[in-house]
């Protein structure tokens, strides 16, 4: 994707241009993915979005997503 991991300089804004092209298009298929169902962007990093609806926005889970929490019967 052209960067490394959780980095927060320019490298990391979504329409730095200063990478390959197979890197640009992969993160433009993200984007178009993520808004494309209801996500909005942040402008500084490519990676980060938010759900325009979010039905619990002042909440902050704190359950384990694990394996054992997520198995159905």
């Amino acid at each position: 994707m052209g960067g490394p991991f959780d980095y927060f300089g320019e490298l990391s804004h979504p329409d730095y241009r200063h990478i390959t092209d197979e890197q640009f298009a992969n993160r433009m298929l993200l984007r178009e993915a993520m808004l494309n169902h209801g996500f909005n962007p942040l402008a500084e990093e490519w990676w980060h979005f938010t759900l325009d609806n979010e039905p619990f926005p002042d909440t902050y889970f704190t359950f384990p997503v694990n394996s054992e929490s997520v198995k159905s019967d």
